[in-house]
Formats: structure tokens, C-alpha cells, sequence
């Protein structure tokens, strides 16, 4: 646990607050004091290392109330209520409803300390079970969403693991099509925050006039069409995590806005003064290092500074060839389920051939293609490429490399020879084997 446990002890009556302090303290216990459940609540969240102990009659938010809020927070969550004589049979119904015990007034320490001693124990065992289900669930999602068994790959998860046990802000770069929303949500679903909203906003799709409403929600009245209050992405992310995608496309006047949100972990709506705080993680996406950007005045240096203090870049897919036949297998068993088709047979030579493309628009570009291939639909690939057999995918890609060095030295064999180690034997027996003349790769050929 990332804390020593605790107490929130709630009561409108300074004088009650003061005595279970006491009581606390003497017993060693470490211990909150607030005079309103609203206070109290604000300090409550799943991974909260301790137990409530509540008034139920107050002004404002009773005991009851703060009672079914902690519950929707965190279901495990011990709370138990101090009642008056006349409370006893509603605390008995708080029971059922899942309060962890009751205590009538005035409260015996030592009945008190009991009682918050267990809970606190029921409390650590249960985070501690939840903490391991984590160590032994996070393997399970980042391996299912990051698919492959190359280096490059088997480092990534590794990475991913790491920083889901942290709460850290992230930011995500690589090329189009590189995985990296699919990264971003393994990492919020081996996290903490799993259990919370992932709230994913492209940056770049929002009308410039409404960015600064949809991200930080507005008031009644606070434009022209603001007929009623509404919430932004940041309060719809409260206890999960904030995807920020192209945050590299949001205006310059913007930005600074977004800085002392993330610093401070608060938003003011729009047509408001009134600083809302807020429990989230902020991951952010960009196609590249921001540093460009920075460079070129499109981005903020002190924003960038905040966001890449844990960083992940994602290979594209032809710096992992070798996962490519995997990624292609676990793609097409996706289509088969959203077509609601079966799972064609693949030939080996077909995934060969797949592993030696460029794939330029990486896993989303190789999505399509699994699409089609389920579908029937042409590939991209002739009939005769697919059934291919090793050998003769060798000897094309040998023709191909030695066209292109003949090519590159201006049909000069020497050179040619020299830049791919050859002897002159060697190059004149694989040029007659594969049909090659110089002269077809000389200016006057």
C-alpha cells in the first residue's frame, strides 16, 4: 500500500472530534478529523488505505448518504456509522446495505478502537488481494493488447507493466498506426485505475471554438447556447484516466490552460471562478517527439516538459518484421468476430510474404489487410506471390538486391561486386541465373 492506514472521522461536534482523536492517538492510530461528510468524501478513493467512522445525523451530507457515496466509490470500503439511541434500527439496515459495523452513543474507546482495529485489517487484506489480482492480471492484459515476440516488442510490455504500478502522467509518441491508443488502454487496464473511465479525446477533431468547453465543461450562461451547466472531458475522467490524443494539434493560447490543469490536478469550468479538483491520470498521444514542435513555436517547451517525464516511443512495424505474421493471425481472428465469418486458413508462405512488405501504415494498414483477406477480397498480393515457396522467395529477393546494386553503380560490375562482397565469378553465375544484364542498367542500355 502506498500509505499507512488511517481513520476519517466524521462529526459535526467539535468537541466529539476532539475525544475520538484522542482516542485514536493513544491507540496509535493514525486519524482525520472533519466537521462535514463532503470533506471527508473528497479524500476517499479505491486504493484509500483505511476506514470511515461517520456521525449518521448532520447537517448537510449525513452519515447515510456519505455511507452509499464511499459504497459506489469502493464497495469494500469499511464504514462504520455512530448513531444515537433513536438511530439503531436505520444503522441496522446501513448493515444490510453494506455499512461494516455500528456503534451507539456515547462510544466506549475501547469498543471503538476494536472495532476500527478489525475493519483496518479486513481493509489491508483486501487491498493486498486486490494488489496481487493486479500483479497477476496486468500480465494477462498488456500481454492480449500488445501482440509480438520481438525484442523491441517484449521491451514495450515490460515498460507497459512498470508504468501502469505507477499513477504518472505518460506520453505516448510513434508513427500513424503504430498502436499507441491500444497502448494507452492496456496501461489504464493494468493500473489501479482500471475499474475507473478511460476518457479519449481527439485533440485535433475538436472545433477550435469548442475545445476549451468540451475539455473543461462550462457553466449556465457562460455563451451564447449554454443553457445548462455541463460537465468536460476532465470531471467525466474523475478517478480514471484523461487520453489526450494529437495533443500536439491543441492552440497555443490553450496549452497554458492545460499546464496549470495538469499541475495543479484542477479545472475551472467556463463562466465560473469556482477551482474544481480532480483524481485522474493524463496520458497523452502524439505522432512524434514534441521537441519538433516546440522548435517550431506549435507547442509549448513547459508543457512538454510535463508531459514526457515518463515516455514511451512505439517501433513501427517493419523495425519488427518478425511479429508480423502473429499480428496478422490476431487481426484476422478480430475481423472473424466482427464480421461473423470463420477463421480462414493462412498459408505460411502467404505470412512470409507479408513479413517482407514495407507496411508504411503499420498495424492499422495490416488490420485492412486481415479485413480483406477475411473477406475474400484481393490483398494486394497475386495468387502466384502467396503460394511461393521459400526457395523461390529467396532467390527474388536475391535478384532484387543485386539488380539494385548493378543500378546503383551504373551497371559498373566492379563496383558492383565489390559493394556486395562477390567475387567477379560469383556476381557473373547469379546474373546468368537470374537473367540480369548490365546493359539494362546503363544510361545508354
Amino acid at each position: 500500500m502506498s500509505a499507512l492506514p488511517s481513520v476519517l472521522f466524521i462529526d459535526d461536534e467539535e468537541h466529539l472530534r476532539i475525544a475520538g482523536a484522542q482516542t485514536f492517538d493513544l491507540a496509535d492510530i493514525a486519524c482525520q478529523t472533519f466537521s462535514n461528510a463532503q470533506d471527508a468524501l473528497d479524500h476517499i478513493a479505491r486504493s484509500f488505505p483505511g476506514v470511515v467512522v461517520t456521525d449518521v445525523r448532520m447537517p448537510g451530507m449525513d452519515g447515510v448518504t456519505l455511507l452509499e457515496r464511499a459504497l459506489a466509490i469502493d464497495p469494500e470500503l469499511p464504514v462504520i456509522l455512530i448513531t444515537g439511541h433513536g438511530d439503531v434500527d436505520l444503522a441496522v439496515r446501513c448493515l444490510k446495505n453494506g455499512a461494516y459495523d455500528f456503534l451507539e452513543k456515547p462510544t466506549e474507546p475501547a469498543r471503538l478502537v476494536d472495532s476500527v482495529r478489525r475493519a483496518i485489517d479486513k481493509r489491508v487484506l483486501t487491498l493486498e488481494n486486490r494488489q496481487l489480482r493486479r500483479q497477476i492480471g496486468a500480465t494477462d492484459v498488456v500481454e492480449a493488447r500488445i501482440t509480438g515476440r520481438s525484442d523491441a516488442v517484449n521491451a514495450l510490455r515490460a515498460q507497459v507493466r512498470t508504468i501502469a504500478q505507477t499513477d504518472a502522467d505518460v506520453l505516448i509518441t510513434g508513427d500513424t498506426g503504430t498502436g499507441k491508443e491500444v497502448v494507452a488502454r492496456a496501461i489504464h487496464r493494468a493500473s489501479e485505475r482500471a475499474e475507473g473511465p478511460f476518457v479519449l479525446v481527439n485533440c485535433a477533431a475538436l472545433p477550435e471554438g469548442l475545445i476549451e468547453s468540451e475539455l473543461f465543461g462550462h457553466e449556465a450562461g457562460a455563451f451564447a447556447g449554454a443553457t445548462r451547466a455541463r460537465f468536460g472531458k476532465f470531471e467525466h475522467a474523475r478517478r480514471g484516466v484523461l487520453c489526450l490524443d494529437e495533443i500536439d494539434s491543441l492552440p497555443m493560447p490553450l496549452q497554458a490552460k492545460l499546464l496549470q490543469s495538469i499541475q495543479s490536478r484542477t479545472i475551472t469550468r467556463l463562466g465560473s471562478n469556482e477551482a474544481i479538483e480532480l483524481d485522474i491520470r493524463i496520458i497523452a498521444i502524439a505522432k512524434s517527439g514534441l521537441e519538433t514542435a516546440v522548435a517550431e513555436g506549435r507547442f509549448r517547451d513547459d508543457l512538454m516538459y510535463r508531459l514526457n517525464v515518463v515516455t514511451l516511443h512505439l517501433p513501427p512495424v517493419k523495425d519488427r518484421r518478425e511479429d508480423i505474421p502473429r499480428l496478422f493471425t490476431a487481426l484476422l481472428n478480430e475481423a472473424s468476430v466482427r464480421y461473423r465469418k470463420p477463421v480462414p486458413e493462412v498459408p505460411g508462405a502467404y505470412l512470409s510474404q507479408l513479413a517482407e512488405r514495407e507496411w508504411p501504415g503499420n498495424v492499422r494498414e495490416l488490420r485492412n489487410a486481415a479485413d480483406r483477406f477475411l473477406l475474400g477480397l484481393d490483398s494486394g498480393l497475386t495468387q502466384t506471390e502467396a503460394v511461393r515457396s521459400l526457395p523461390e522467395q529467396m532467390a527474388s529477393h536475391e535478384k532484387a538486391l543485386i539488380a539494385a546494386a548493378i543500378s546503383a553503380h551504373g551497371g559498373r560490375l566492379k563496383d558492383t561486386y565489390q559493394a556486395l562482397g562477390l567475387s567477379r565469378k560469383t556476381l557473373y553465375e547469379k546474373m546468368q541465373k537470374h537473367g540480369l544484364s548490365r546493359f539494362d542498367f546503363t544510361d545508354d542500355g
